[in-house]
């Protein structure tokens, strides 16, 4: 079970502060997977090694805020590829989902897109691509795998425009929140159950590639970094922070001392920066 001391939904940011009661056969892998966090701030936080099985009802301490992206507007989806965060705004409502992207080798592309196809209990039409890759490794997959269990699709797809990928669920739960898709995006089966009947074709979205996010919530400020997972970014991550905190206009305020070490471990959840008072104050 799981219980939340300190939930917070606001404009900026999802997700809280819960405690979640290890249940036989849970995984650090799944855990995590469920929440949205790194295997790794789990065990950190929690004073555990990642390597060790958990024990049965033992409580973890699990942080899984994240800010959402600042651009992101109503009636559109945003998904932000090193966050692994799928973000639908709807009304007073902002709807957040971990995910799953593409693996390095297998990249998911950025860009505008628009929902051009939804489908319950979908095919999977194997790619050629997919299929010579999967014959390189001795393995054969068929042309098309119904729907069903064995599925990699789940049972639902929402298809894009953008280089012919999708949404879509996943059996394999633990999987999600990491870098290991063909491109597509995959989401818990509950939480693509959800999005599926919020969404309809002609929803648009984009998906953008930000590794470090800052973000005002009343009178605190968050950051957020993630690993720059396709290499892409031109600047450090402390340099990226700086330039966000300069667009805010709050640089000067920011304990950089502090606020470096959040910066440097890199473990994905949106954090604090401790503030000096403002001279207005």
């Amino acid at each position: 079970m799981w219980i939340p001391f300190a939930w917070m939904l606001t404009a900026a940011l999802t997700g809280g502060v819960t405690v979640y009661t290890v249940m036989p056969g849970d995984t650090m892998t799944a855990v995590a997977a469920r929440f949205g966090v790194y295997p790794a701030t789990v065990a950190a936080e929690n004073n555990l090694d990642p390597k060790r099985p958990l024990v049965a009802g033992r409580q973890l301490r699990i942080d899984n805020r994240h800010i959402v992206p600042a651009t992101l507007a109503e009636g559109e989806i945003v998904v932000n590829i090193p966050q692994r965060m799928l973000f639908y705004r709807e009304g007073e409502r902002t709807f957040a989902y971990p995910i799953a992207v593409g693996r390095t080798t297998w990249r998911t592309p950025d860009g505008p897109f628009e929902v051009i196809r939804m489908e319950q209990d979908p095919a999977w039409h194997v790619p050629a691509s997919i299929r010579q890759e999967s014959e390189r490794t001795g393995k054969l997959l068929p042309r098309v795998v119904p729907p069903g269990p064995r599925n990699p699709l789940g049972r639902f797809w929402i298809g894009l425009s953008l280089a012919s990928i999708g949404i879509h669920g996943t059996p394999f739960s633990s999987s999600i929140y990491q870098t290991a898709t063909h491109g597509c995006i995959r989401l818990q089966a509950d939480n693509i159950a959800e999005l599926y009947a919020h969404v309809r074709v002609g929803t648009r979205g984009r998906i953008i590639y930000e590794p470090v996010l800052l973000a005002r919530d009343g009178d605190a400020l968050f950051v957020e970094v993630h690993a720059d997972v396709y290499g892409r970014m031109p600047a450090t991550a402390l340099e990226h922070t700086r330039d966000l905190a300069r667009r805010l206009g709050v640089s000067d305020r920011i304990d950089w001392a502090a606020a470096d070490l959040d910066i440097d471990r890199r473990d994905g959840v949106a954090r604090q920066i401790r503030l000096h008072p403002s001279t207005a104050d």
